[in-house]
């Protein structure tokens, strides 16, 4: 047997240690995980104590990723354990203003982060400056000063005073999606910081680098040392011991149905409660009477992100008498898209996250074709542009001769692809059974000219949020959540302290009081 080969530090048999820190886009980032308020390599001498983060733009490797196993998600969980009394007693002003901290910090850095989540996800960089960015700091905001709102009025039963509180709840385990993957996770993290809860963040392992940004940023703004930790990692290794750990109060998960029902089941062991945001497959309906420019100016939007978006209104539901000048004016606008590099400013469509997923898209639309849709425009990978840039790029694409029972309008592709149906003028009943005919219900767009009309259909469709004559306008004091298979729960506003808390009811006596008072 040949002797073992000296790593780069000469000690024989043992593997490099992993990278501290990549620059990605001219900005550090710390690769390691983030645990009781310090810096954590993987606790393995196994080879694999790393995975590797590919940009989907060129496919360029950006960075060395701690690779999580059981034993961060134990150190992770009983860090937010042990934080949580502590972070649960502190005033809700204290916790408010250091939640204030934290959007100042994403404000300083809001030109790192961008450019970090573009080179990481693929997304626009003129979007994550001018809208995402924002938002993320809005999260926080927000919720900071709901927390010190947060209220219910007292009411009376037979004499007696009934008094509603929130209490905090305990540790939390938050696991986010890679299609937008800061803004997401400040729309759990904020809420659940604000409650008093601690949080264990597991981000996306396609996307995690600017979750390690973030934890730099709580810890700057004075964050105490285990009320926010950050995990990377794959789900089966890190986000199932995670999610069956008894510690953990509550779970708070956006992604796929398979995935949600892995995670109801272990968190039923422990009765942990949970809240899930899962797929989409919305309908957009275009009535006679609608102003034909705004709804194919709100079908091109479904395109946004490269369809890597849960609330996109991919199936397009058309009264037939306008349909050719619906279709007309969408064809129009899709000629006049720019698909490329995110980072130009030009760009109006980026490349898909990963080269599975565009095989993944891609299957889904070559089983539509063979089963007999027609692709009006796109229909395959965009290999030209792939092949110059070695990044992950799909046609936008638009399927009619779809049926209603088909995989292609049933299922969730995630991709750059909608299709097309009619439905006879005048009959709501089929566009009703049209747009609420799948299992999922997260959203639904309804372009509309008459008000009666529109409110007539919005009410029997099925979906957590409806948008009429608009798309993607959301308040963070609004409910937000699915239907059906698309999750359990609401998101926003009281309804995410409901749950990031145990609510308890007090009840007073108008009797019995020593001081008479």
């Amino acid at each position: 047997m040949a002797p073992p080969t000296p790593g780069p530090q000469g000690h024989p048999g043992h593997p490099a240690p992993p990278p501290r820190t990549a620059t990605v886009a001219n900005v550090p980032v710390d690769t390691r995980h983030w645990i009781a308020g310090a810096r954590v390599t993987t606790a393995t001498h196994a080879a694999a104590v790393t995975f590797t983060d590919h940009s989907p733009i060129d496919g360029a490797p950006l960075a060395e990723i701690a690779r999580g196993t059981a034993a961060e998600a134990r150190a992770a969980v009983a860090a937010a354990d042990a934080a949580f009394p502590g972070w649960a007693a502190t005033p809700p002003a204290e916790r408010a203003a250091l939640l204030h901290a934290v959007a100042d910090g994403v404000d300083a850095r809001a030109e790192e982060l961008a450019a970090v989540e573009t080179a990481d996800n693929g997304a626009l960089l003129r979007s994550h400056r001018h809208g995402v960015l924002p938002r993320v700091a809005h999260n926080f905001r927000y919720f900071a000063d709901r927390l010190l709102a947060l209220s219910r009025p007292d009411f009376e039963t037979r004499g007696h005073t009934n008094h509603v509180t929130w209490d905090p709840a305990g540790p939390a385990v938050l696991i986010t999606p890679w299609n937008a993957p800061l803004m997401l996770a400040s729309w759990k993290i904020a809420p659940a910081l604000a409650s008093g809860s601690t949080v264990v963040l597991k981000p996306p392992e396609w996307t995690p680098l600017t979750a390690s940004l973030l934890a730099d940023i709580t810890h700057e703004a004075g964050l105490p040392p285990g009320v926010f930790n950050v995990v990377q990692g794959y789900g089966d290794e890190v986000g199932a011991p995670l999610t069956a750990h008894p510690a953990v109060r509550r779970i708070s998960f956006t992604g796929s149905v398979p995935t949600a029902h892995r995670i109801a089941t272990a968190a039923a062991a422990h009765l942990t409660p949970c809240s899930f945001e899962l797929g989409g497959k919305s309908p957009l309906l275009v009535l006679a009477d609608a102003d034909l420019d705004l709804a194919a100016d709100l079908a091109v939007e479904q395109y946004d992100n490269a369809g890597q978006v849960c609330l996109a209104a991919t199936r397009i539901l058309v009264e037939e008498s306008v349909r050719d000048a619906f279709l007309g004016r969408f064809l129009d606008r899709v000629a006049k898209l720019t698909q490329g590099d995110p980072r130009d400013e030009a760009t109006d469509i980026g490349p898909s996250i990963h080269p599975r997923h565009v095989e993944r898209v891609d299957g889904f639309v070559r089983r539509a074709l063979a089963a007999g849709a027609t692709a009006v425009i796109g229909g395959a990978p965009d290999t030209r542009l792939s092949d110059a840039s070695g990044g992950n790029y799909y046609l936008p694409t638009l399927l009619t001769d779809v049926d209603q029972d088909s995989e292609i309008v049933q299922e969730e592709v995630f991709g750059p692809v909608l299709t097309l149906q009619t439905f006879p003028d005048g009959d709501e009943d089929e566009a009703v059974r049209l747009a609420n005919g799948t299992r999922f219900g997260l959203a639904a767009t309804l372009a509309a000219g008459d008000r009666e009309r529109a409110a007539r259909i919005a009410a029997r469709l099925v979906a957590g949020t409806v948008w009429v004559n608009c798309f993607y306008v959301r308040d963070l004091s609004a409910p937000f959540g699915g239907s059906r298979r698309s999750g359990i729960g609401r998101e926003g506003g009281d309804w995410s302290f409901d749950f990031y808390c145990d609510l308890k009811n007090t009840v007073t006596a108008p009797k019995g009081w020593s001081d008479h008072g």
